[in-house]
């Protein structure tokens, strides 16, 4: 897998200007969200521009941040929706067993228990029960949630840039009906290399009778 210490990873994202004084509204997308500021500057992207925490309080809604250099209003409604990144190296690695970060699993190919190639990674979310993988099908272009649990994701393999999922009941259903009409198909478009199988196959199972 690709060394991925560079890639940025979005923090959070600039809502608006708080008061009068240069404070900021932000909504932190991080899991503690005054962790926001525990990784040090913060970068904008589209701007170049670096930023950095100097105050924080947190309210029930958004964190309330004072920037370094941004002492007004004006100034701080110059910055309405920027959103705030940080490098991947800047955060270190989980503190916990059996622990990675969004960032480390979007992208990640997914395999099933036989190592046939599923799709990949393309976003994680959590609508409030627990994380999810979005995997992108291969078979189907269509994209499903996993549960990233240890029973449906039995392995994360970083180093190798891939993880296992064990699909559930109506999705393994559905990439099986897909890969017999994928045969189906290869064979009507290709019959006499479906002929040419069934020959090999035969006389396999002549000389084997043989023996």
């Amino acid at each position: 897998m690709a060394d991925n210490r560079d890639k940025l990873v979005c923090l959070g994202r600039i809502k608006g200007p708080y008061g009068l004084r240069g404070e900021l509204r932000v909504q932190s997308f991080t899991e503690v969200p005054e962790n926001i500021a525990a990784y040090g500057r913060l970068t904008d992207p589209a701007s170049g521009r670096q930023f950095e925490i100097t105050k924080l309080r947190v309210t029930k809604k958004d964190v309330i941040v004072r920037l370094k250099g941004i002492e007004d209003r004006t100034a701080a409604e110059a910055l309405a929706g920027v959103e705030l990144y940080v490098r991947r190296s800047q955060l270190g690695e989980p503190e916990e067993e059996e622990s990675w970060f969004y960032t480390d699993l979007i992208g990640l190919v997914a395999v099933d228990a036989a190592g046939k190639p599923l799709g990949h990674i393309k976003t994680v979310q959590n609508f409030g029960a627990g994380d999810l993988l979005e995997l992108w099908l291969e078979a189907t272009g269509k994209t499903v949630f996993i549960p990233f649990t240890r029973e449906a994701v039995p392995q994360v393999d970083l180093p190798a840039g891939k993880l296992t999922i064990i699909p559930p009941p109506d999705l393994a259903e559905e990439l099986a009906r897909h890969d017999e009409h994928d045969e189906h198909n290869e064979k009507a478009a290709n019959p006499a290399a479906s002929k040419q199988r069934f020959s090999d196959q035969h006389r396999g199972e002549r000389k084997s009778t043989q023996r």
